[in-house]
């Protein structure tokens, strides 16, 4: 290896930092020493000069110089995540090596090759996401390869995601919404199976603030009218619970901080209650300090239902049973004489390290200085048995999967020895046939749930212990892929489907090599995939696989078949030129869509001169709603609101159809909307509510959908209605009516 000139190192060790620089490594530093306890000052002022020399006269999308990027990244990974300072010289350098003349033998030269080893990581993994589809999966399923190598390689990404979408407003709304879809559906479930809560909740709710700005102002502005209302009760509720743990010698610390933006959000979706009803808004934790112990929290535990009724239900006990990312804390809700729920959380301090930083903790607290912990290996098997299947035979299933798997709750089976074994909530007996191993997966044939023999199919509870009998063939049934969740079972249930497809595939191949040979004609694949494509299947294997299990006749393949050989070359060439013309249309219509917008947003309603454009059915979108535009393969510009399923499906897939538009300022028409409202039944409750929105909301109503049961009343009403306004405006009038408890726009 050449090695470096010792003029190199001068030049970056003699380059001189402005005023504002010069602040910027002193903060970097004293963060290090707060954080980090050991910091060679030396290499991370190195890594910091060249950083600055590297990337000078170089601004970022803001028009701030390049370099407060990695800078800013570096003191995430001091401050948030602890791991050391050789992790804060490679967040300094992560963009060298792609984006300057700097090369990992100049980084290994000047500074050390575990500082290499992270840049070269970072680099590999930094266009993970850039690509689409299968593309994507693949290069995702490469970035878990490297992460279980080395875990900081994948920090260092976290922390550049971080700061960029903390910066993410100075983009186009169109590059903002892929980052913010991207984040939402990769990082923010992989931080979640980290451990990562903080960096899971900001990314939740930057994503959010990004994909549904209204929504996410809403609920900021609720929360701080209610913050010294919230900060009030949580002094009163904790004052006499307080007073004991003094009067015990607890060392101890209270927050109460409210949840984040996005959870509060989710609720107030998934119970479909309005903000006022949301009562867990906030939690409160109590953290004591060393050396109390596990123990200790019991005790605390104690204290407070001496004082408060205890939800059981609600209490959950991850002290014991630890979640497998290696989060411990004890969980109870109580109830106030008063009548009002609140979330209490008790732990110890590198508890509340573990729940705030997951493997970030578990490296600060490594067992002898040996670079892991118990919890940190357990995760990394994790990560490699998710990848026993190297390369699936879809990998975007597999990213589906492994999404699916990091967001899921967790319960805990065990073994008939005892063995304690963490599935994702949903899981049935054959997801824990897989777990204990693949063999065990295939050949079982019944189980028994405590003690009591049960179908196969049969869904686990915590606490559960569960036996697998087996016998000596392979026993699979395609069927079970509905009734797994875990990635290892899918996989090989996929595999299975597919063997068992391409076997009856085959056979109707043979069927047809017979047919044509009696008939004596012959057929290119490429003739039969036409075939096949005129009777909607997707290709020729499809085809046979139907020939195969009888739904399809082979003799009506034969005469379409024999039909196209007569015509002979002529059809051939019309249906070229007809695809050759399809796609010149179709890319005609997506060029006219964007110049029309000259590189800025589109107006809609009546502003799209020369494009066709409607609203997608989907979401209904309204005036006053963020809204977004996707091309269709006609040309046709399809609008959906941005907080939309589909639409974020859209823009993973298939970003550069995405346009942006924005509503006309003056719209002279009506839009489809629709509101829930529940309430106490009563006598001419809904004559009350229709002729207020004719009378005196002048408001026209399309349809009106309502149910009653035990003297509750629950209506769909789907109205007209001009923008955002207009529907809030209606909404704020029908909670007036009397026995009314909850209106809410229905989604």
């Amino acid at each position: 290896m050449a090695k470096v000139d010792t003029d190199i190192r001068e030049q970056i060790e003699q380059y001189e930092l402005d005023r504002t620089q010069q602040l910027e490594l002193a903060e970097l530093l004293k963060i290090c020493h707060d954080q980090l306890g050991e910091t060679d000052d030396a290499l991370v002022t190195l890594a910091f000069k060249l950083c600055c020399k590297s990337h000078e006269g170089v601004t970022r999308a803001s028009g701030e110089p390049y370099y407060q990027h990695p800078v800013e990244v570096a003191k995430i990974m001091a401050d948030d995540f602890n791991i050391d300072d050789e992790s804060v010289v490679a967040s300094l350098l992560h963009d060298t090596v792609e984006d300057t003349s700097v090369t990992l033998e100049m980084v290994e030269e000047l500074f050390n090759p575990t500082v290499r080893h992270l840049i070269d990581g970072v680099t590999k993994i930094t266009g993970v996401f850039e690509s689409r589809n299968t593309e994507q999966a693949e290069t995702f399923m490469k970035l878990i390869l490297s992460m279980a190598e080395d875990i900081r390689v994948v920090l260092i990404k976290f922390a550049d995601r971080l700061h960029n979408m903390r910066t993410i407003s100075h983009l186009p709304r169109q590059k903002q919404l892929k980052k913010a879809t991207e984040t939402m559906e990769l990082y923010a479930p992989l931080a979640h199976r980290f451990g990562l809560f903080k960096i899971k909740n900001e990314f939740e709710d930057l994503c959010f603030k990004v994909i549904d700005p209204n929504s996410f102002k809403f609920i900021v502005r609720k929360l701080r009218d209610k913050k010294e209302a919230r900060e009030h009760f949580i002094e009163k509720f904790m004052e006499p619970v307080e007073n004991v743990l003094k009067g015990q010698n607890f060392s101890f610390e209270i927050k109460g901080r409210p949840k984040h933006i996005y959870s509060i959000y989710r609720k107030m979706q998934m119970q479909q209650k309005p903000f006022e009803e949301i009562y867990d808004l906030f939690a409160i934790r109590i953290i004591l300090e060393e050396p109390h112990t596990k123990e200790d929290c019991w005790r605390v535990y104690s204290i407070i239902t001496d004082w408060y009724t205890p939800i059981p239900q609600r209490f959950r006990d991850f002290i014991s049973v630890p979640k497998a990312n290696g989060y411990q804390s004890l969980h109870t809700t109580v109830i106030t004489k008063q009548g009002r729920k609140v979330e209490v959380q008790i732990r110890t301090r590198k508890m509340d390290d573990i729940a705030e930083q997951g493997v970030a903790a578990h490296w600060k607290y490594k067992e002898g200085g040996g670079g892991g912990s118990s919890e940190l290996d357990k995760f990394v098997h994790w990560v490699r048995d998710v990848l026993d299947n190297p390369r699936p035979e879809a990998a975007t299933e597999f990213v589906k999967d492994f999404q699916l798997n990091l967001y899921q709750d967790e319960i805990y089976v065990f073994t008939p020895d005892g063995e304690l074994k963490t599935l994702p909530k949903g899981a049935s007996c054959i997801d824990f046939a897989f777990e204990i191993h693949s063999e065990i997966g295939e050949r079982a044939v019944a189980a028994k749930v405590n003690g009591k023999m049960v179908p196969l199919r049969q869904k686990l509870k915590v606490g559960d212990q569960v036996e697998i009998i087996t016998g000596n063939k392979i026993n699979l049934n395609a069927d079970w892929i509905e009734d797994v969740v875990t990635h290892k079972a899918k996989a090989r249930l996929r595999q299975f489907i597919k063997q068992k497809e391409r076997k009856i595939a085959d056979e109707g191949r043979e069927l047809w090599e017979k047919r044509a040979a009696k008939g004596k004609i012959e057929a290119t694949d490429q003739e039969i995939t036409k075939v096949a494509k005129k009777f909607k299947f997707e290709n020729a294997q499809e085809l046979f696989y139907e020939i195969g299990n009888g739904a399809f006749d082979v003799q009506e393949l034969f005469k379409i078949v024999k039909e196209l050989k007569s015509k002979g070359r002529i059809e051939k060439e019309r249906t070229e030129a007809e695809e050759l013309n399809e796609e010149d249309i179709q890319e005609n219509y997506i060029t006219s869509a964007r110049s029309i917008g000259d590189g800025k947003a589109l107006l809609v309603d009546g502003e799209l001169t020369g494009v066709k454009y409607s609203y997608a059915n989907c979401c209904n979108p309204i005036p006053g709603d963020d809204v977004v535009g996707f091309i269709s393969r006609n040309g046709d510009v399809k609008v959906h609101r941005s907080n939309c399923k589909n639409a974020h499906h859209l823009i993973r897939t298939d970003s550069e159809r995405i346009i942006d538009v924005t509503w006309a300022r003056n719209i002279d028409t009506q839009f489809l909307g629709a509101v829930k409202v529940i309430g106490e039944d009563r006598v001419g409750l809904v004559n009350d509510l229709t002729e207020i929105l004719a009378k005196s909301l002048k408001t026209n109503m399309k349809s009106i959908n309502v149910s009653s049961e035990g003297g509750m009343f629950e209506g769909i009403l789907t109205i007209y209605v001009d923008d955002l306004k207009h529907l809030e405006k209606i909404i704020r009038r029908l909670e007036k009516v009397e026995g009314i408890k909850n209106v809410i726009r229905y989604e």
